[in-house]
C-alpha cells in the first residue's frame, strides 16, 4: 500500500480534474494492472508522481489532470468489473482515456463490445470519414446558415419559403403535399415509358406499321413540363446558385429533362441529309430512365443509401478485391478438373463467367461442372463467395443504419425549427442546451448502471 494512503481507512483520495472521490483499496486491488492499483503498491513519492500529476500533502490527495466527464466510467468499472461506453462519446477519446487508466478493452460488457470495436475499425483522419461522422446538429447548423443568406437577397423571405418547400419535404404540410405530387408525376411518367415499349399498346397505321400512342407522348410532355418548372423554381430560389448547380440532386434533375430537349433538337436537325442521328435519338430515349433517380430527393432511405455508398468506397473496393481473387482462383480450379468434361469450362477466361456467377450465388445454370470433383469445386466456390460477400457487407450495413438514423433526426429538426423566420445566425443557446442534455443523460445512465449492480450502502462507501 502507498505510504500516502490511509491504512486505517483502507482508502485513498483522488482528484480527477476537480472530480474528488475516496476509493477503497480492496476494490482497486482486484485489478492490479490498472493505474490506481499500481499507485497503491508504490513505496516512494517519485514512483507515485510517475503515475499521477501531483500530490496534496495537506489533503493527502492524488491529483490527475484528466477529463472528469469520463472518470465515472472508471468508477463504474471498479464497482462492477465491467466496462460500458455510451453512443454519445467520441470512441477514440474514450479509448485513450481507458488506456491511460490501464483498463483493457477486454473488460467491455457484451452489450457494448460489438459497437465499440465496429466504431474503432472506422478509419479516422480521412476527409470522407470526417464528413460521414458529421452529426445531425452540424447539418442543422448548415441549414440555418443557408436560410440566413436570404436576409440580404432580393425577395429573401419568399425565396426562402419556396426553397424550404421544394428541397425539404419534412418542412411543412405543403412541402409534403408537393413532394407526394412530384412522386406521382414521376411514377406516371415511368409507367408510360414502360408501356410505350410494349407492342400491345402501339397503334397501327393503314400500312400495318406500328406507331406510338399519342396519349403516352402527351403524358411525357406534361411530366417534362412539371420537372422543368420544378427545376427552374429550385434554381431561382437557391441561396447559392453555384453551389446548387454542383449538388448531385440538381445534376440528377438536369439529366432527367435534358434528353427530352436534346431529342427535340435532333428532330429539328433531321432535315439535314448529311447527319445520321438515328442512333443518337435512340440513346437519348434510353436516357429517360435516369429520371428514376429523382426518387432520391423524396426518399429518406435512398438518400441514406447514396450517402452510404459515397462513404464506403474502401469497403466496396475490398468486396471487389475479394471477388476478383476468388474468381481467379476457382476459375483455374474449374478449368483444371473440367477442361474435357464441360464445354463452358474449356478455358480459364471462359471459366471466369462461371466463377463470377457462382461466387455471387446467382447461379444461371448455363454452365455447370459434370464430374464429381468439379461439383466439389463448385460447392467450395459458392461457400467462399458467401463468406467473402458477407464480411464487407456488415460494415456497409452499419454505415447505412447510421446515415438513416441521422437523416431521420435531421428531418425531425427541420419540422420543429422555425426556419422561415428572420435568421442571420444559428442559435448557439440551443446547441448548448443540446449538449447539456446529453451530458445529463450520460451521468444518469451511469448512475442507474451502478445502482443495478450494488446497494446504496456500498456505493456510498466507495464514492464518498
Amino acid at each position: 500500500m502507498s505510504y500516502h494512503s490511509c491504512p486505517e481507512e483502507g482508502a485513498i483520495r483522488i482528484n480527477v480534474g476537480g472530480f474528488r472521490r475516496r476509493l477503497l483499496s480492496d476494490r482497486l486491488s482486484r485489478f492490479p494492472e490498472t493505474r490506481l492499483a499500481r499507485l497503491l503498491r508504490c513505496g516512494c513519492r517519485e514512483s507515485e508522481l510517475e503515475l499521477c500529476d501531483d500530490y496534496d500533502e495537506s489533503e493527502r490527495e492524488f491529483y490527475f489532470d484528466r477529463n472528469p466527464a469520463l472518470f465515472p466510467y472508471v468508477l463504474h468499472f471498479y464497482n462492477t468489473g465491467r466496462l460500458h461506453v455510451m453512443d454519445e462519446l467520441c470512441i477514440f477519446s474514450f479509448s485513450q482515456e481507458m488506456e491511460y487508466w490501464g483498463i483493457d478493452a477486454l473488460f467491455l460488457d457484451a452489450c457494448c463490445s460489438a459497437a465499440y470495436h465496429c466504431r474503432r475499425m472506422e478509419p479516422a483522419g480521412e476527409r470522407s470519414e470526417q464528413h460521414s461522422t458529421a452529426s445531425s446538429v452540424e447539418q442543422m447548423l448548415e441549414l440555418y446558415s443557408a436560410a440566413g443568406r436570404f436576409e440580404t437577397q432580393p425577395l429573401g423571405r419568399l425565396r426562402r419559403r419556396v426553397w424550404l418547400t421544394l428541397d425539404h419535404p419534412a418542412y411543412s404540410a405543403c412541402s409534403r403535399l408537393l413532394s407526394a405530387l412530384s412522386v406521382l408525376v414521376l411514377l406516371a411518367s415511368i409507367a408510360c415509358m414502360c408501356l410505350n415499349s410494349m407492342s400491345e399498346f402501339a397503334l397501327r397505321d393503314a400500312a400495318g406499321r406500328l406507331h406510338e400512342d399519342p396519349r403516352f407522348e402527351t403524358v411525357e410532355r406534361l411530366g417534362i413540363g412539371w420537372f422543368t418548372l420544378e427545376l427552374l423554381a429550385r434554381l431561382a430560389a437557391a441561396p447559392d446558385l453555384r453551389r446548387c448547380l454542383l449538388q448531385p440532386l440538381t445534376l440528377i434533375d438536369l439529366l432527367s429533362v435534358l434528353p427530352f430537349y436534346l431529342a427535340l433538337l435532333l428532330q429539328l436537325a433531321e432535315s439535314c441529309p448529311l447527319l445520321n442521328l438515328g442512333r443518337a435519338a435512340q440513346v437519348l430515349r434510353l436516357m429517360r430512365v435516369l429520371r428514376v433517380l429523382q426518387l432520391v430527393r423524396h426518399s429518406t432511405g435512398l438518400r441514406s443509401l447514396g450517402a452510404t455508398l459515397a462513404h464506403s468506397l474502401q469497403e466496396v473496393g475490398l468486396l471487389l478485391l475479394y471477388l476478383a481473387v476468388g474468381v481467379c482462383f476457382f476459375s483455374v480450379m474449374a478449368y483444371t478438373v473440367e477442361q474435357e468434361g464441360s464445354e463452358g469450362l474449356g478455358s480459364v477466361p471462359a471459366s471466369w463467367w462461371w466463377a463470377t456467377v457462382s461466387m455471387t450465388t446467382v447461379g444461371y445454370g448455363d454452365v455447370v461442372p459434370a464430374s464429381a470433383l468439379g461439383k466439389l469445386t463448385a460447392a467450395a466456390c459458392i461457400l467462399a463467395g458467401i463468406l467473402m460477400v458477407v464480411l464487407p457487407i456488415t460494415l456497409i450495413f452499419n454505415k447505412f443504419s447510421l446515415f438513416y438514423k441521422r437523416q431521420q433526426r435531421l428531418e425531425l429538426l427541420v419540422r420543429r425549427c422555425p426556419l422561415d423566420a428572420g435568421l442571420k445566425v444559428a442559435p448557439a443557446l440551443r446547441l448548448t442546451d443540446y449538449y447539456t442534455h446529453k451530458m445529463k443523460s450520460l451521468m444518469a445512465s451511469l448512475t442507474n448502471m451502478s445502482r443495478s449492480e450494488h446497494s446504496d450502502h456500498s456505493l456510498e462507501l466507495t464514492l464518498h
